[in-house]
């Protein structure tokens, strides 16, 4: 289940990777970059972040022609951000992989890490899902290359709150209304979805930031995200 990629100066990078059993190099397949939150570090176990955290799981349910990555930090932050891209580069040149159709999610802390990749290589990808994080990156790059973002977030979340989730929404829309795009053009790139206390007591869940993995099976995020082409 461990793999490790030997990244030079980057160092270690620990991962996890479903290949589908159909994939024999003949054709390319889409890929997903899934990045835990906290309790998916590599220090609390090889694979934690797969029984964690259900988006790696509902994507391979949904998706069985898919290839799936998910990185195991030590920490999060700029520092692992440089080994998100050596293992990226690593992917894309090991595997037949769709450029149009890669797609990255990122929770909690994850998404802390993701916002500083997406500062250096938003081209990689074709849409992000940030769920239940913070965003401390420039994210000028992002609207320079009009990458599709979702913000999801509980209305309550206990752990980065709510203000995170909104300022970096609001950056967006007044960095892309700068560029001159009107309300609809940024509201098919740009979405904030609160969640309120009864979407989550609905589904037996009390803590808004833990139960923000709720997201990863809610059908109507993750078809947003999985529906997305450059």
């Amino acid at each position: 289940m461990d793999n490790v990629l030997h990244a030079g100066d980057a160092g270690d990078v620990h991962f996890h990777i479903y290949v589908p059993d159909s994939y024999d190099g003949t054709k390319t397949y889409p890929l997903f970059l899934t990045m835990s939150g906290y309790g998916g570090m590599y220090f609390q176990g090889a694979g934690a972040n797969l029984t964690e955290e259900p988006f790696a799981l509902w994507a391979r349910q949904q998706y069985p022609d898919m290839i799936i990555v998910a990185p195991q930090m030590e920490a999060w932050g700029e520092t692992y951000a440089d080994q998100v891209l050596a293992l990226m580069d690593y992917l894309l040149s090991e595997y037949r992989v769709d450029e149009n159709r890669i797609y990255a999610e990122a929770f909690s802390a994850g998404g802390v890490t993701m916002s500083f990749v997406l500062e250096q290589r938003p081209d990689l990808f074709c849409v992000y899902l940030h769920c239940c994080s913070s965003w401390p990156a420039d994210p000028t790059p992002v609207v320079k290359t009009r990458l599709p973002v979702y913000i999801a977030v509980g209305e309550q979340d206990e752990y980065f709150g709510l203000e995170p989730s909104r300022e970096i929404y609001e950056e967006l829309q007044e960095l892309y209304r700068q560029q001159g795009l009107s309300g609809e053009e940024i509201d098919r790139l740009l979405v904030l979805d609160v969640k309120n206390d009864a979407y989550f007591s609905e589904r037996g869940v009390e803590k808004q930031h833990e139960g923000g993995v709720l997201f990863g099976e809610d059908p109507e995020i993750m078809g947003w995200l999985f529906e997305k082409r450059k």
